[in-house]
């Protein structure tokens, strides 16, 4: 099941008697568990009728017994096993799963990994219940998540903006969502996010970010370049260089691909590269700048200055220095 989809689910009131939270991006595990753990029952429901165990702690017969009481002055209660990857017996459950008390939601949060599909434990869960598996956002889709995100909240969001928050930011969809909701507590309703709310309530430079580095970098801009450069090297937290090099290598290696691939229509490589039709003719004016035999170089650069800037074959050129010289040798 979705996210989305369970999520409309619980909303709407349906309850199933057990639930498999489980997986590497712990955001929308943790939205799931919150919305059952604090909207499921009232707050005085909640006095009889919420058990909580914590895996590491928890013993498969003291759960067992929870699920199997009924609930106090409710309709339902709901019992959670936190961490259940550290619980040892957790398989244990598997006679309860068999014939589960509709009266009771048992929410089992598995984090950074996942359950055997093949067991008859996860089966069980998945005829009984209901399962969420959630993976981490490649970054190319991050972008596109904060859109929806911004959307479901009754606002837009300019496309530059969405990509500088996710350049700024990363895949961390906590930090994101804790970014995006800032932002709309100091906009008006209905107002379009754009750049300029970015800059002012989140603090990004919406002149001097990677973004626009990369930018300037692919068209061979170099005062603007050096613009930057400086920025970055008054203001490292701007612009953490493990951060560049990461950013200007994705770049430089779809480009590279654009310049293999002559014959492709744009619409076929953008798809294929994950490139935002927004911002394609960044990445087809870098091509016909650097065309293939630059973005070779470039990319031989990236790896050998990457290699220094964590201290192999160089111990005392600060990451600063290294990228200015690289980029003018790119550029040059």
């Amino acid at each position: 099941m979705t996210y989305e989809a369970l999520e409309k689910e619980l909303k709407s009131g349906k309850i199933r008697p057990v639930y498999l939270l489980e997986g590497e991006e712990d955001f929308f595990i943790d939205r799931i568990s919150h919305f059952i753990e604090n909207d499921l029952l009232s707050e005085t429901e909640k006095e009889f009728n919420l058990t909580v165990f914590y895996g590491r702690d928890a013993e498969w017969a003291n759960v067992l017994n929870a699920c199997r009481r009924y609930p106090v002055f409710s309709e339902r209660q709901v019992v959670m096993i936190k961490e259940a990857q550290q619980m040892k017996t957790l398989l244990k459950l598997e006679s309860y799963l068999e014939k589960p008390l509709e009266s009771t939601a048992l929410v089992i949060i598995y984090r950074q990994g996942k359950l055997d599909g093949r067991t008859s434990f996860k089966k069980l869960i998945d005829k009984r219940g209901a399962s969420l598996t959630t993976k981490k956002l490649y970054d190319d889709k991050i972008p596109g998540w904060i859109k929806t995100y911004a959307e479901a909240s009754g606002h837009d969001i300019t496309p530059k903006g969405a990509i500088l928050l996710a350049d700024y930011i990363g895949n961390d969809l906590a930090r994101v969502s804790n970014e995006i909701d800032k932002l709309l507590l100091n906009i008006a309703p209905g107002k379009k996010i754009d750049e300029d709310d970015i800059e002012k309530y989140v603090g990004i430079s919406k002149e001097y970010n990677v973004f626009e580095f990369q930018k300037a970098v692919g068209s061979k801009d170099f005062s603007k370049t050096v613009r930057i450069l400086n920025y970055f090297s008054s203001n490292p937290k701007a612009a953490p260089t493990p951060v560049v090099f990461t950013v200007l290598y994705t770049f430089f290696s779809k480009v590279h691909a654009i310049t293999c691939s002559p014959s492709a229509s744009e619409k076929d490589l953008a798809t294929m590269l994950g490139i935002n039709p927004y911002f394609f003719a960044d990445y087809t004016k870098a091509a016909k700048v650097y065309r293939r035999k630059g973005t070779e170089q470039a990319l031989l650069l990236l790896y050998e200055y990457n290699l220094r800037s964590i201290g192999i074959h160089d111990s005392v050129t600060p990451g600063a220095e290294l990228l200015k010289e690289m980029t003018m040798k790119m550029m040059g």
